[in-house]
């Protein structure tokens, strides 16, 4: 498995690898659909924002986006394709973009997680530091807010 930078013409690769992780979660279609747009990557962001994709043997395994900000870098998505779930992919996408994230003159990574992907944050060495509101439906959810520091 190779870390790359992603090009504009893998934005509807990325799309997909989004999708599929988002419905592996188990979550209604309708709350799929409603994060549509979320979940969808545009070429001109690719192209405007660190993106990087986990691949092997040309297959596009997971990929990371981020926003840089002078001391603090954001994880705007980090997706897995779930068949690659505990390999170790979406570690290695974490790390490059912690690298970047430093390189740029960062000192935090923060991410507004899915709450199915906290404990991997954690493992990260992320820490919760917050949460938002985010009802689906009637249904009372938030996203946790997480950091880590970048030393």
């Amino acid at each position: 498995m190779r870390v790359v930078r992603a090009r504009p013409e893998d934005a509807a690769a990325l799309t997909a690898v989004a999708f599929e992780a988002k419905r592996a979660w188990g979550y209604p279609e309708s709350w799929i659909q409603a994060w549509s747009a979320t979940l969808t990557l545009a070429p001109c962001s690719v192209a405007e924002f660190p993106t990087f994709s986990a691949v092997e043997g040309g297959e596009v395994l997971g990929f990371c986006m981020a926003s840089l900000a002078g001391q603090e870098a954001r994880i705007e998505h980090l997706w897995v394709r779930p068949a690659h779930w505990g390999q170790g992919v979406g570690r290695a996408l974490f790390r490059h973009v912690e690298a970047v994230a430093k390189a740029a003159g960062a000192a935090v990574l923060a991410v507004e997680s899915d709450p199915h992907a906290e404990g991997f944050y954690v493992s990260m060495g992320a820490v919760r530091v917050g949460s938002v509101p985010a009802a689906m439906e009637g249904v009372e959810r938030v996203l946790p807010i997480l950091e880590k520091g970048i030393a």
